[in-house]
């Protein structure tokens, strides 16, 4: 039987031979969620309790059971687990309880789940490309199941979050990344394909650790390491086209620049350290304006961290300065000050600067005490996770004597300070980077540009309201699913102009919903419902009549792997019916249990005097849908 897991997904059939395999096939498992009709349908009866119950009564108790668990990473294995077995209840609970899950399968968790990958994996979620494929790189990505992929992310694991070095194991930065492309913005699971890129790790930890699952070897540099990478790219581009969004993660700085200026010109790529990143705080420094009061270019900006994160977001900073002003960008970066291991950035050190550094190497004067300088700081703690933040929540408020406004990249709680509680915001790049690669994919464009950057802050900034401001937030809450379209719309309109009609309606189309719809039946099983036990596939002498509209039919291929095939011919009519190689045909390929349409976009079908409607999708797969005109459903053949 074949059905697809999204009924607006591109109609991408996927095979279950019996009842117990689609139990264990998290794409379309729905455990007790079956109904009396699809357990009929498709064989499980014995295989479940007989009890059915509801999605939601589903989701209670998961989530009963994982606000037992006091562990964080224990509630992140749940969920990694719920994910491989019920991958729509999945992300129905991260949809429904995004800001209470959201730690869980992203930061700061993750974090700790890379550091122990190898001893909590338990099967691939992703595509794992070593120098042990180099040359055929091409050929492991054709080892994907999924042929329609829409964007990638992609990581070489040498800086993974602020722990490091991880090699291999930081595989779990672009599941957690791509889980929430699906559930924050809305692109569905089929189309997001983790890989992460093993060229070994400088980590001796890891190198010593009897489970560590990656290459033991130190890691390869320079030419090898150029090369392995543009046969990535290269291999990436053949295989799923010139659109494919490819979004760079958690590579080290000395690689993470190269490697967007070197491609960014000749693929759709995204670099969330240095570009997501700096998207994010631009959207709420233009949002804590109406906190502080001013406009940008009133204010100074001081940076602690000197590296991709940091002059992405200076850069963006500038960028936005100088739309708004007028002024050249060289002016603008004055505005902003960035401090690195060695202290702070100045052009008396311009000499010895990596050269991401040196735009921002300026003269300065100095200053005494910060307090006296500015009045109500914006302080944002943005390394993750929570352990690596450069000042806890608690700090800032305290040093600030309560005047600070403060957001961190991992969520910190409430503080209490001199009698007020205070409630920090989240600069979380997950505000960015779902909505901007929907609209990327929306939009059909080939390449990302700053444009593009600056309009994704305005159009955050925009979804923070008058009681938010209130609270003393300048970002808004996840849980905003009216402001994720909105984002996503104001999105789009920044990518393609004019801004395509009928945007709205688009992005609640794509949107991935993960109710429970009635899984489809195969179109043998339904007839057989239908029909009766004894029914079985028409016999030599059955009769098949189809009216074309929009294109020239091929023939009909039985779905058993035969490549035998009968033709259609057509009469004077304009009809067209099977040609007499059918009298042979059933006997010749061993019977039929499914047959597929080819080469037909839309077609009315009769089969021995039954009505049918066949609604064709043009697929490289040349898989096709048929709905039965009296029961009114979707029927796989």
């Amino acid at each position: 039987m074949n059905y697809s897991l999204y009924s607006h997904e591109a109609w991408v059939p996927i095979r279950t031979s019996t009842g117990y395999t689609l139990l264990r096939d998290p794409h379309h498992n729905k455990g007790l969620a079956f109904t009396e009709k699809e357990r009929d349908a498709h064989y499980l009866r014995g295989l479940l309790p007989p009890s059915v119950s509801t999605q939601e009564l589903q989701e209670k108790k998961l989530m009963h059971n994982l606000r037992q668990y006091d562990v964080p990473l224990h509630r992140y294995v749940a969920m990694m687990d719920l994910q491989e077995r019920n991958e729509r209840l999945f992300y129905k609970l991260l949809i429904d309880n995004v800001e209470e899950l959201l730690p869980v399968v992203y930061t700061p968790t993750v974090g700790e789940a890379c550091q122990k990958y190898g001893a909590i994996f338990r099967r691939p979620q992703g595509l794992f490309i070593s120098l042990k494929e180099k040359g055929k790189i091409l050929e492991v990505l054709k080892n994907w199941p999924e042929k329609s992929i829409q964007v990638i992310v992609v990581t070489d694991g040498e800086r993974i979050l602020g722990l490091g070095d991880l090699g291999c194991q930081g595989m779990g930065i672009p599941v957690g990344k791509l889980s929430l492309y699906t559930a924050l913005g809305g692109v569905r699971p089929s189309a997001c394909l983790p890989i992460t890129i093993d060229v070994g790790t400088n980590n001796e930890n890891l190198l010593n650790d009897e489970f560590y699952v990656g290459l033991r070897q130190k890691r390869a540099t320079g030419q090898e390491y150029a090369e392995l990478l543009d046969e990535f790219m290269l291999a990436v581009k053949q295989n799923y086209g010139e659109k494919i969004l490819i979004q760079f993660e958690d590579f080290a700085n000395h690689n993470a620049f190269e490697l967007l200026e070197k491609y960014r010109k000749t693929h759709l790529v995204f670099n969330d350290d240095i570009q997501g990143t700096a998207s994010v705080v631009l959207a709420g420094l233009i949002s804590a304006l109406k906190l502080v009061g001013g406009t940008l270019a009133d204010h100074t900006f001081l940076f602690l961290g000197a590296g991709e994160a940091g002059t992405g977001i200076a850069e963006l900073i500038a960028l936005e300065i100088s739309r708004k002003t007028n002024s050249p960008v060289e002016e603008t970066r004055k505005k902003i000050w960035l401090v690195d291991s060695k202290g702070l950035v100045v052009s008396s050190r311009a000499e010895s600067l990596q050269h991401f550094k040196k735009p921002w190497a300026h003269e300065h004067e100095p200053v005494k005490e910060l307090l006296d300088a500015v009045k109500k700081p914006l302080i944002l703690a943005l390394s993750n996770p929570t352990s690596q933040s450069e000042c806890t929540a608690e700090e800032a408020y305290t040093w600030s004597e309560g005047h600070a406004i403060f957001a961190s990249g991992s969520p910190f709680g409430p503080v209490e300070y001199d009698g007020k509680v205070f409630v920090p915001g989240q600069a979380n790049n997950a505000y960015i980077f779902p909505g901007f690669g929907l609209g990327l994919i929306m939009s059909g464009t080939i390449r990302v540009h700053d444009d593009m950057l600056l309009a994704a802050s305005e159009a955050l900034a925009a979804q923070v309201t008058e009681e938010n401001y209130a609270k003393g937030l300048i970002y808004p809450p996840f849980s905003l699913t009216s402001g994720r379209y909105q984002l996503r719309l104001l999105l789009m309109s920044g990518f393609s102009s004019p801004s395509p009609k009928g945007s709205r309606q688009v992005c609640r189309e794509l949107h991935v919903q993960p109710h429970l719809p009635q899984l489809p039946l195969s179109l043998a099983r339904s007839l057989q419902l239908s029909l009766g036990r004894s029914w079985r596939w028409p016999s030599a002498n059955s009769h098949l009549i189809m009216k074309i509209i929009g294109s020239t039919p091929i023939g009909l291929i039985p779905d058993s792997g035969s490549a035998d095939m009968v033709h259609w011919t057509q009469s004077n009519s304009g009809l067209f019916s099977i040609n007499s190689a059918w009298e042979s045909w059933p006997s010749r390929v061993g019977g039929l249990e499914s047959l597929l349409l080819i080469g037909v976009t839309w077609c009315g079908l009769t089969w021995d005097g039954r009505p049918w409607k066949a609604w064709v999708s043009s697929l490289e797969t040349d898989r096709r849908i048929f709905q039965n005109s009296k029961c009114n459903e979707f029927l796989w053949s």
